[in-house]
C-alpha cells in the first residue's frame, strides 16, 4: 500500500511537470498573452469560475443533505480552479490551446488568491496559509509551463520533437494516476454512498458545464471545460493541512474522479458538437 501511495504521488507529479512541459514546448507568451486581451473573456472566466462555481458548490450544500466534512470539500472545489488537465481536455474536444493555456495561468493566479482569503469566510475552520496553496501550483504548474516555453523560444526544432513524448507520458501518468485513485481509496468511495456526497459531485460538475457552454458565447468550449475541471490538488492541500475530518479529503477524492469522469466526457460531447 506503502508504495501504490508513493506511485500515486509519482504519477501526479509526473502529469504535471510532462503535461505542462509539453504545452509550453508548443506555445509562446505571444499566445498566451493574445486571448487575455479579450476582456469579455477574461471577465467570464472570473466569474464563472470564482463566482458561480463556489455559489453553485454552496447552493448544491443547501438543496442535498451532506455531513460537514463533505459540506467543506465540496466547497474547496469551488473555488479550486485552474485544473493542470485542462489542456488535455481542450485538446480532446479540438478548441484553441492557446486559450486553455491562457485560462490555465490566469485560474491558477486567480486560485492562488481566492482560496487562502474568500474560503474561510464560507467555509467554518478554515485557515489556509496562501503559500502553502500557491507552493505546488507555482512549482508544479507555472515552473514547467515557462521552462518549455523558453526552450521553445531557444531551441524550437528540439521542442518540436520534445513535445509529442512529453504529451504521452503525460497521457500515460494520468491514466494511472485516475486507476489508482479509485483503487486506494475504493472503501472510503463505497462508504459515501447513500451520503449524497457522489450525487452532488455529479451535479456539481454537470451544473458547471451548462453554465459555462450556456454563458460561454464563441469561448463556449473552452470556457466550458475550464468551468467544469476543478483543480482538485489545489483543494486537497487546504484539506489536508487545515481540516482533522477526513471526509473533506474523501469528498475532494469523490470529486476528483467524478471530475475526471464529467470532464472528459463533456470534451468528447463539445468535439461533437464542432463537426
Amino acid at each position: 500500500m506503502t508504495l501504490l501511495l508513493l506511485l500515486q504521488k509519482l504519477s501526479v507529479l509526473v502529469f504535471l511537470v510532462s503535461s505542462m512541459g509539453a504545452m509550453g514546448l508548443t506555445l509562446t507568451a505571444r499566445a498566451i498573452a493574445a486571448p487575455l486581451r479579450d476582456v469579455r473573456f477574461v471577465l467570464l472566466a472570473l466569474g464563472l469560475n470564482f463566482v458561480l462555481a463556489p455559489a453553485c458548490a454552496w447552493l448544491l450544500t443547501l438543496l442535498i443533505p451532506l455531513e460537514s466534512g463533505h459540506v467543506a470539500g465540496l466547497m474547496l472545489l469551488g473555488g479550486a480552479a485552474g485544473a493542470p488537465f485542462l489542456p488535455k481536455l481542450v485538446e480532446n474536444a479540438r478548441c484553441d490551446l492557446a486559450s486553455a493555456a491562457a485560462l490555465m495561468v490566469l485560474l491558477t493566479a486567480g486560485t492562488i488568491l481566492f482560496m487562502p482569503f474568500a474560503l474561510p469566510l464560507m467555509i467554518a475552520g478554515l485557515g489556509a496559509d496562501p503559500w502553502s496553496i500557491a507552493r505546488p501550483l507555482l512549482a508544479l504548474i507555472i515552473a514547467p509551463l515557462a521552462v518549455g516555453m523558453v526552450v521553445k523560444r531557444m531551441a524550437s526544432a528540439a521542442a518540436a520533437r520534445a513535445a509529442p513524448v512529453l504529451a504521452k507520458i503525460g497521457n500515460a501518468a494520468l491514466l494511472l494516476l485516475f486507476v489508482l485513485l479509485v483503487s486506494l481509496n475504493f472503501r472510503a468511495l463505497l462508504g459515501v454512498i447513500g451520503s449524497g456526497a457522489i450525487l452532488a459531485a455529479l451535479l456539481f460538475f454537470t451544473a458547471l458545464f451548462a453554465l459555462g457552454w450556456l454563458l460561454g458565447g464563441t469561448h463556449r468550449g473552452v470556457l466550458s471545460l475550464a468551468t467544469t475541471a476543478r483543480n482538485f490538488g489545489a483543494a486537497l492541500a487546504p484539506a489536508e493541512n487545515c481540516f482533522d475530518d477526513p471526509k473533506v479529503t474523501v469528498m475532494i477524492i469523490v470529486g476528483a474522479v467524478v471530475c475526471l469522469v464529467v470532464s472528459f466526457v463533456a470534451a468528447g460531447w463539445v468535439r461533437r458538437q464542432r463537426g
